[in-house]
C-alpha cells in the first residue's frame, strides 16, 4: 500500500517521521523527540551519540556500559569510583563467588589476587587493581596505548581493529575511507 504524504519510520517510536523533524543515524530515521540515550534518556545530536549493535547512548553512558574498566578510570586525580551505572539502568554483570584458577602459576598469591591474566601489550602478568579491559582483553595502564603513535589511551578515546587499540586519529588515518572529502584533499591536516 503506498505511503501518501508520509515518510519513513522512527526506530523509536515507530510512528510517522516527516522531514522537518527527522534526525538521521546509521540509516535509521528518528524524530527529535525520540533521538534519545537508551540508558539515561538524554537528547542526542551528531557530537554525542555512541551506537552499539541497534541502539543508541550518550558518550557517557556508552563508556560506562561498554568502555575499559578498571584502575585509572575514575572521576579525577586519585579516586575510585564504584559506580557502576544502576542508577541509570545499566545491569552490572552477574560476578562468581568463586572461580577455579587455570593459572599455571602456583603461587598463592598470584591465585588470590589474579596473577593469571597476562597483558595484551606486554604479556607479563596483570593484577586487578592496575587492570584496564579494552577490546576483551586485560591490559597495564601503562601498555595501554595505541599500537601506531603510542598516545595513551581512555575509554572515549580507543578504537579497536583485529585485537589492537589505537587512538581515534591513527584509526581513521589507517583505517577510514580515503579520497576527496576524508580529510585528503587541500585543506586538510597533515601530520608529518
Amino acid at each position: 500500500m503506498p505511503n501518501w504524504g508520509g515518510g519513513n519510520k522512527c526506530s523509536a517510536c515507530r510512528g510517522t517521521v516527516y522531514h522537518a523533524e527527522e534526525v538521521q543515524c546509521d540509516g535509521k530515521s528518528f524524530h527529535k523527540c525520540c533521538f534519545l540515550c537508551m540508558v539515561c534518556r538524554k537528547g542526542l545530536d551528531s557530537t554525542t551519540v555512541a551506537i552499539h549493535d541497534q541502539e543508541i547512548y550518550c558518550k557517557s553512558c556508552y563508556g560506562k556500559k561498554y568502555g575499559p574498566k578498571g584502575y585509572g578510570y575514575g572521576q579525577g586525580a586519585g579516586t575510585l569510583n564504584m559506580d557502576r551505572g544502576e542508577r541509570l539502568g545499566i545491569k552490572p554483570e552477574q560476578t562468581q563467588t568463586h572461580r577455579p584458577t587455570t593459572n599455571p602459576n602456583p603461587s598463592k598469591f598470584a591465585q588470590k589476587f589474579g596473577g593469571s591474566d597476562k597483558c595484551a601489550r606486554c604479556g607479563d602478568s596483570v593484577y586487578a587493581a592496575e587492570k584496564i579491559m579494552g577490546a576483551g582483553k586485560p591490559w597495564h595502564k601503562n601498555c595501554f596505548r595505541c599500537a601506531k603513535c603510542g598516545k595513551s589511551l581512555e575509554s572515549t578515546t580507543q578504537t579497536e581493529k583485529d585485537g589492537e587499540i589505537y587512538c581515534k586519529a591513527c584509526y581513521a588515518k589507517n583505517f577510514g575511507p580515503k579520497g576527496f572529502g576524508y580529510g585528503q584533499g587541500a585543506g586538510a591536516l597533515v601530520h608529518a
